[in-house]
């Protein structure tokens, strides 16, 4: 299920603009709540059980660990609820700021790993390539290394392990020198990768001034039409955030932004836009359910 990705480019990198940029910003409980869920919920899509384990795992966690810690080091705020041994006092204000941190950072996790799903390194030599060759060229190299070094490191550990090299067998004089032999391999593999990419790049003329590259990404009206819906979402959002729909205040008192339609508005135009490849990947799952159901 990744339909979206099917998607021209650019509509996929307005959408992840608007996304990431507002859910590192938005501080209000809703926005920060619709943040999570979508991306937890488009991340689990895209990814499958491997995706759900991980973020069952280490992202919550994360949240449970992140909200425990900061009114521990942060005493701000005027509603106190108990005070610690070092008599430093344990407020509301901090806690619930905790919280909202928390959920802020692992929205933005999962959002990430949505963006490095969808937007594959061609997407960014495609958008970048002509205007900005070496840095696109950086960037998708870079987004692109993490997992491939993943599979590269557990290949060759597994591969260890066959030969009775396995880092954590053994004393801790053998586990060190496998590990550190481990550890060479993958430094070595990598900095191989990279001068065999860079030659490979330079051989096809990559960067030089007319040269021409094929393209199988073509902008259709179904692209137009979803990228004047997310521009749509997005701006009016972004004028509803800078009017003060979404203004939030956790010290010293917690104070939030008051209801009104206006608001409720913008909420739902910023959760369309959260929600927006979920919908896709839905309808179309269903499409296909009904295609099959016919034949």
């Amino acid at each position: 299920m990744n339909e979206f990705k099917t998607y021209h480019p650019i509509v996929n990198l307005v959408y992840f603009l608007f996304t990431l940029g507002f859910s590192m910003v938005f501080m209000h409980p809703l926005c920060l709540f619709v943040s999570l869920a979508s991306a937890f919920a488009y991340s689990v899509m895209l990814g499958g059980v491997k995706a759900l384990k991980t973020n069952l795992l280490y992202m919550l966690p994360m949240i449970l660990f992140t909200s425990l810690l900061n009114p521990l080091f942060n005493h701000e705020g005027v509603t106190v609820i108990a005070y610690l041994p070092d008599g430093n006092p344990l407020t509301l204000e901090s806690a619930v700021f905790g919280i909202a941190a928390s959920v802020m950072l692992v929205s933005v996790i999962c959002r990430f790993s949505c963006f490095n799903a969808v937007m594959t390194d061609d997407k960014f030599i495609y958008l970048f390539g002509r205007v900005m060759p070496t840095l696109s060229l950086i960037l998708s190299m870079t987004l692109r290394f993490v997992p491939r070094f993943l599979s590269k490191l557990k290949q060759a550990a597994d591969t260890r392990r066959c030969v009775g090299n396995d880092p954590a067998d053994g004393n801790t004089v053998k586990r060190a020198k496998n590990g550190l032999a481990l550890l060479s391999a993958m430094v070595t593999w990598a900095l191989e990768n990279s001068v065999d990419t860079a030659d490979s790049m330079r051989s096809r003329g990559y960067g030089l001034s007319g040269r021409t590259a094929f393209s199988i990404f073509v902008f259709d009206r179904r692209d137009a039409l979803t990228l004047a819906l997310t521009a749509a979402l997005g701006i009016y959002t972004l004028a509803g955030a800078l009017l003060g729909a979404f203004d939030s205040s956790y010290f010293p008192i917690l104070s939030f932004a008051q209801w009104d339609a206006y608001t409720v508005s913008v909420i739902l135009a910023y959760t369309l836009l959260c929600v927006m490849p979920i919908i896709i990947e839905i309808k179309e799952k269903i499409k296909w359910k009904s295609t099959g159901s016919k034949i």
